[in-house]
């Protein structure tokens, strides 16, 4: 999985410090609840009727074990011994007590977390396949995409405050288990004539009070235009969605209004006025896919009977791996279905 570097560890430590001090200002008065409330969302916190709520981010759903003891530490010691986990692969604390939320924070960017624009107008998390790098389905490996647009999203000075909350997924398999239908921007992963692969882009899909299937904008995109795509399109979002009422302030109600092949000729545009100088090199994808390599996975798996024979002698285990398990692209490793 990804590491921080100096960057990101500074990053979200400095964040931590900052969100510390607006906190203590909020508590002693010297920061009004209007103020105070744009801040608090920005890092994952809500107020609501009984407790605040804090949403940690899980970019692409890939979490480490030290990760995960840190937030069974924050449940036991912070909250009443839970968490919630979301549809969009984030983590959901409910009763933090608000003045301690800056320590929550600062457990979290000991182990490389954080709760950045995990609410609020902004770019949230990138989420992803929940079967991605091991699916027998997989083009590619969408993870290291979704870290590149992770690091791109977060705290982007040019979309901070969106008309509303903005949503991207990846997919890298023929299955789309990420939902890239139904986000503001959906990716999936495609090979082109050649057998290059590229990304199929989306935009427009949504659920809540106005379920829409989002619409393709470009059929294949190369990999090195990704973010200067995603940008151009975020830009026209920017710029003309809607401000005025809140439930018609998402991207898909200002594709319907505008209509698909407008939409797609605002974006073209744009795009043609960003993409040169910004394009991703092939030396930084595989920089960030060197984080993604696969566990060593034993060369003799294949001829492994032990499994097979537990199966068969352990009746309430083969009922478990019945409906819990999946196939895997790794010989070896694959249960019978």
């Amino acid at each position: 999985m990804y590491q921080y570097n100096e960057i990101d560890q500074t990053l979200v430590d400095e964040r931590v410090a900052q969100f510390r001090w607006q906190t203590e200002q909020f508590l002693r008065g010297e920061l009004s609840e209007d103020r105070y409330r744009a801040l608090r969302l920005r890092n994952g916190l809500y107020i609501q009727t009984h407790a605040p709520m804090l949403r940690v981010a899980v970019p692409y759903g890939l979490l480490g074990s030290k990760q995960i003891r840190m937030l069974a530490y924050i449940a036991r010691h912070y909250d009443k011994n839970y968490c919630h986990i979301t549809t969009r692969q984030n983590v959901q604390f409910n009763w933090p007590k608000l003045e301690q939320t800056p320590d929550i924070l600062a457990d979290l960017a000991s182990v490389q977390m954080h709760a950045i624009q995990t609410s609020g107008s902004c770019m949230r998390n990138t989420t992803s396949d929940h079967l991605a790098g091991v699916c027998v389905d997989e083009i590619e490996d969408p993870r290291p995409y979704c870290e590149i647009i992770r690091q791109w999203t977060t705290l982007h000075p040019e979309f901070d405050y969106l008309p509303r909350k903005f949503k991207i997924a990846v997919s890298g398999a023929v299955h789309d288990r990420a939902a890239t239908q139904f986000h503001d921007i959906g990716l999936h992963l495609v090979k082109n004539d050649v057998g290059e692969v590229g990304f199929r882009v989306l935009v427009g899909g949504g659920l809540g009070r106005t379920p829409i299937i989002g619409s393709v904008i470009r059929p294949y995109l190369e990999q090195q235009h990704l973010l200067s795509y995603l940008e151009a399109i975020v830009r026209i979002y920017n710029l003309f969605g809607r401000r005025d009422n809140k439930y018609k302030a998402r991207i898909k109600i200002l594709l319907k209004e505008t209509g698909l092949e407008k939409f797609t000729r605002l974006v073209e545009q744009e795009w043609q006025l960003i993409k040169d100088g910004r394009e991703l090199t092939a030396e930084r994808i595989n920089e960030i896919k060197a984080h993604f390599a696969p566990p060593a996975y034993q060369p003799n798996a294949v001829g492994d009977k032990s499994f097979a024979q537990h199966l068969a002698n352990d009746k309430a285990f083969a009922t478990w791996v019945k409906y819990n398990t999946a196939a895997h692209k790794v010989a070896g490793y694959n249960p019978p279905r």
